[in-house]
């Protein structure tokens, strides 16, 4: 063996306990007490080792808006946050990542620049059913589409009828379809404030799109996916479909397990995002939705923009959350509060994203997975400073909150990520 690391807590999918995790070749080949290796990585006693994340929803936003983000900048805030893989979403990049073409000039944007692994998604567009299966056979995890409007004229939202006949095409091919799930029709123009904002994006647009959703899954026998799920009112929709053995999931995200409707002020557009951060009742249903299975996983749906374009009230500014430094610990902050252990989170935040999109060697600390790792002091604490974070713009609704969990080293194939050296590696779906 190459490296041996030792810990007093090891996370694993059998549990949590003292062990000896054995690495050759970037692989773990061995999972046991007192193991040799040429090497000795051995943690302080307040740190646990943890799989590294696997975050399958953030916006890098390059090409095209490298001004917002880039993939320098967001795989050195993934890695100092524990992620050590990502997936990188179809926009706010130029062009949309709707053609072959596309895909590939954004994988030439990333090469040589990624501190993580990065896989793609592919974007489902009004009028690109034929690309469909070429963009699968190049490899992309899936494709994602908005039932509303997205915010970027690039990149359309499809009907229920559309999203139908791209289903005919993906279906057969066994992808994964990834939906934005609000329907328009429940959508309103935002009145004044963050009340006013919160009216307008109500529970009845997610929960409406899910019905939707549960009966296409039920017509199609297609794979689905409700990304970034904000309102608990939905669980029931999704438990019926599941219950019924539909083949759909659900993810929430960071920043509706922390913050609540009731303490954002009316200028602090930092916190807007789409589906909107909802009150602190529904924060719980969220919570017990995690707890109960009913939501699969957490990913950070890490937005970013500049400062500008979050002028203009929640009416006019851009709608997204920066976070992807900080999810672990901000969902490890409220999960120590509600009981769960690092074990649920590593379920939720590593294993069951690389599940998602088929990387079985991604997201746990197993003989045969990636020594993918990081160090993780759970009962450490900070108060984040926007300055300090690796991301491009420092925005972020998190800046000034206590959090419990720091990040103190991170691997990628049990090599630390140090920032020097780029060494991600693009990932293509069937990777193993």
């Amino acid at each position: 063996m190459d490296q041996v690391f030792r810990a007093r807590r090891v996370v694993t999918p059998d549990g949590e306990r003292a062990l000896d995790v054995g690495v050759a070749d970037g692989r773990v080949v061995a999972i046991g007490d007192r193991l040799d290796g040429d090497s000795l990585v051995e943690l302080a006693d307040d740190e646990v080792l943890l799989p590294g994340l696997v975050d399958t929803h953030v916006h890098v936003d390059d090409p095209g808006r490298a001004d917002w983000e880039g993939f320098g900048s967001a795989t050195r805030a993934a890695a100092a946050g524990g992620v050590t893989t990502l997936v990188d979403m179809p926009l706010n990049s130029v062009p949309a990542t709707v053609d072959v073409a596309a895909l590939e000039l954004k994988r030439a944007t990333a090469s040589g620049r990624v501190h993580v692994d990065v896989g793609f998604w592919g974007g489902l567009v009004p009028d690109n059913t034929g690309h469909l299966a070429a963009l699968h056979d190049a490899g992309v995890f899936g494709f994602k589409c908005f039932l509303a409007d997205s915010g970027v004229e690039e990149f359309p939202p499809v009907d229920l009828a559309g999203l139908r006949a791209a289903l005919a095409v993906l279906e057969p091919l066994g992808a994964l379809t990834i939906v934005h799930a609000e329907d328009p029709r429940a959508l309103a123009e935002p009145g004044p404030g963050y009340a006013g904002f919160l009216a307008s994006r109500p529970h009845a647009a997610e929960y409406g799109a899910i019905a939707d959703l549960v009966d296409v899954a039920r017509d199609t026998g297609a794979r689905l996916h409700v990304l970034h799920l904000s309102s608990g009112m939905g669980l029931d929709y999704l438990h019926a479909g599941r219950a019924a053995g539909l083949p759909i999931t659900a993810e929430t995200c960071p920043h509706y397990l922390t913050f609540v409707a009731e303490e954002i002020a009316d200028d602090a557009t930092e916190f807007k995002c789409c589906p909107p951060i909802r009150d602190a009742a529904n924060r719980e249903e969220l919570w017990q939705g995690l707890a109960s299975g009913r939501i699969d996983l957490v990913v950070s749906d890490h937005s970013p923009c500049p400062a500008a374009l979050k002028q203009g009230g929640f009416a006019g500014a851009w709608g997204g959350v920066a976070s992807l430094q900080l999810g672990l610990a901000a969902v490890w902050t409220q999960a120590r509060l509600r009981g769960h252990g690092l074990g649920d989170v590593a379920r939720w935040m590593a294993t069951a994203p690389a599940d998602l999109v088929g990387l079985a060697h991604k997201g746990r600390i197993a003989v045969g997975a990636d020594a993918d790792f990081c160090a993780f002091a759970p009962d450490a604490a900070f108060v984040v400073d926007r300055e300090a974070l690796f991301h491009r713009h420092p925005v972020t609704p998190y800046h000034g909150r206590a959090l419990a969990g720091v990040v103190r080293r991170t691997w990628l194939r049990g090599e630390e990520i140090t920032g020097d050296r780029p060494r991600g590696r693009l990932l293509h779906k069937g990777d193993v």
